[in-house]
């Protein structure tokens, strides 16, 4: 268990840094608690504003490229324009299937302005997963960037019959080289040049309630699921995160390397810069070894990260001047306490604001007061209540009801569904009902089941402890997979670590197993100094009978890790070519590697693990 606790005395600290942006504050509340979902506010509306109000301010940094709000509107006007004149009305989707660019940004904002709503669709899909993807929301135009047409010819036909649905953006600036459309594309840059750069009339204005775009899960553990997320989601992004939380101002410039098909980048990133009429600055994908460079180049106050990607930047080789940079906060999710402190203290960090959430959740966390090593706190109903281990299954008393956790206590984090907390699933209505948990606490209430376990670690702080499933029994023992990570992490002999339970023949439970990604500081990689490591900070059930050793460790463009294939592959040494395993033998005191003898000597029941 975590020693971490928040008291009241912690919290009274934050008071008062907190005196200073009052305003922004009690502003950002206002969009926050947006509840009248008929009312005329969109994300359209807030680059309109913007424009408005800070015409030649940078809204887009991209490599060498500079957009303000004034330009930027009007192109995304342009496009507005030229997707009505293809018959798009308000209601219809169109999907977005680029890298991180600003074709991306001005093709969302433009089909939002006249009521449509954008798949932002993986952009390492191809073959039958994007096509199954694309299926989901049943898109009325492809807006296709030059870097993905490979993978979208994978699917084209079995997508669409109409060639002249299929839009190109040539992968260069397309304000000042419109490229050249392959055939069976139309050239968006070029087809909406002509149209008009004012802002469109609607007859029916976009409604808070109405669609903005559809965010697709991970696709880890099956296929993806669209989630539609409508403005009043981004909203709460704008007032709660760039406003309450960040307070960012038209002098800041929020970086972003994270893909913007997620909503961490497209929602909380996005929406945190629009609020304060500030920049983004985005990047195609993540640099460890740029990322400073890029810092220093934009004058970046703050980036969007996960924590993978904070862990990426400490493993590089630290710097007397490491903390003398731009940066001063920094908005994201995932990073563990294990190294929370440390980042923050070597690259100067002010301003941590870890958040809780998911695209299709109806409850959400932010580390609104600063403190360390939680998700903070959320104004939404929710509960943590006891469930069964490895599952995602709530325990259920003899009445059928749930029962809540104490203090401490990991627990099944809920959300209360209603009209204020409302769940809008996933366009799979089964796949929506399934994540709905009914008559938890009294007969007819409904509850969000996320599928994580968190803990409240004092004045309704929470802290994140593992996702559902990731836990696995062995030796009689649940035991944790982000508990053994962050005692990895928290070593200096390893830069990655993915744990998880494997099957082992005639065994109960699940053995555990390790894939690290060794230190590059320490020379060569020592087994045995990693096994004393372990024993003297996991209890022994804890400790990984197998470890892989690689070179690299696949991810997704969200920089999760795709632990089902290192499942599958489990202990055996033909899966991946060039890793080296290790087991901790019944009875032995070191690590020994896992040889073709001693792998079929396990498969017959030799040892007695």
């Amino acid at each position: 268990m975590s020693a971490d606790v928040i008291s009241a005395r912690d919290v009274l600290r934050q008071i008062p840094p907190l005196l200073g942006r009052v305003g922004s504050i009690v502003k950002g509340y206002k969009y926050y608690s947006l509840k009248d979902v008929n009312a005329p506010y969109s994300l359209g509306k807030v680059i309109e504003e913007n424009a408005r109000r800070f015409p030649k301010n940078t809204a887009i940094f991209y490599q060498d490229t500079v957009i303000n709000y004034e330009d930027f509107n009007a192109w995304a006007n342009r496009f507005a324009q030229y997707f009505r004149a293809r018959g798009i009305v308000k209601g219809d989707n169109i999907a977005l299937f680029l890298e991180n660019r600003p074709e991306l940004l001005a093709a969302l904002a433009g089909a939002t302005k006249i009521g449509a709503a954008c798949a932002m669709l993986n952009t390492s899909q191809k073959g039958q997963v994007l096509e199954h993807s694309i299926n989901l929301i049943q898109p009325k135009l492809f807006v296709i960037g030059e870097e993905l047409i490979e993978n979208f010819e994978t699917v084209k036909t079995k997508v669409t019959n109409d060639p002249s649905t299929c839009l190109f953006l040539a992968d260069t600036n397309t304000l000042e080289n419109r490229g050249q459309a392959p055939e069976g594309y139309i050239n968006l840059a070029e087809s909406s040049l002509g149209f008009p750069g004012e802002n469109p009339s609607m007859a029916t204005p976009v409604k808070l309630g109405d669609t903005c775009v559809y965010l697709f899960t991970s696709g880890t553990t099956g296929l993806p699921k669209a989630t539609p997320c409508n403005h009043k989601k981004f909203f709460k992004a704008y007032g709660g995160f760039g406003m309450m939380s960040l307070d960012m101002k038209p002098s800041d410039v929020l970086y972003v390397t994270l893909p913007l098909y997620h909503g961490t980048a497209l929602l909380v990133c996005w929406g945190s810069a629009l609020s304060g009429g500030a920049a983004i600055a985005i990047r195609r994908r993540f640099s460890a070894s740029e990322f400073w460079q890029d810092v220093k180049k934009y004058n970046a106050t703050c980036f969007g990260y996960v924590g993978e990607l904070c862990r990426y930047l400490l493993n590089q080789p630290a710097r007397p001047d490491d903390s003398r940079n731009s940066l001063v906060k920094m908005v994201g999710n995932g990073l563990r306490p294990s190294i929370w402190k440390e980042f923050k203290q070597r690259f100067g960090i002010d301003q941590v604001v870890e958040l809780y959430g998911s695209s299709e959740g109806n409850v959400g966390f932010s580390n609104f007061l600063n403190l360390d090593n939680t998700v903070g706190f959320s104004t939404a109903p929710f509960a943590l209540v006891k469930y069964h281990e490895g599952t995602r299954d709530p325990i259920r008393s003899d009445k059928g009801r749930m029962e809540k956790v104490t203090k401490g206590e990991a627990g099944l984090l809920l959300g209360k569904i209603n009209k204020k907390w409302s769940f809008e699933g996933y366009t799979q209505e089964e796949a929506t009902e399934k994540a709905i948990l009914r008559d938890v606490f009294k007969k007819g209430d409904a509850w969000f089941n996320t599928g994580d376990l968190l803990r409240n670690i004092g004045c309704r702080h929470l802290q994140f402890v593992d996702r559902m499933g990731d836990t696995f029994r062995w030796k009689g023992e649940n035991v944790s997979t982000t508990e053994v990570e962050n005692i990895f992490d928290a070593s200096s002999l390893v830069e990655e670590t993915i744990v998880y339970g494997v099957e082992v023949p005639n065994t109960n439970g699940k053995a555990g197993m390790a894939t690290i990604v060794a230190s590059k500081k320490n020379g060569n990689f020592d087994i045995d100094k990693l096994y004393e490591y372990l024993q003297a900070n996991l209890p022994a059930y804890a400790i990984p009978v197998f470890i892989r050793l690689t070179d690299s460790v696949d991810k997704t463009g969200t920089f999760k890790y795709k632990k089902g294939d290192l499942k599958s592959s489990g202990f055996k040494l033909n899966e991946r070519t060039g890793d080296t395993v290790f087991v901790l033998l019944p009875g032995q005191k070191s690590y020994v590697q896992l040889t073709a003898d001693i792998a079929t000597g396990i498969e017959n029941n030799e040892y007695r693990f």
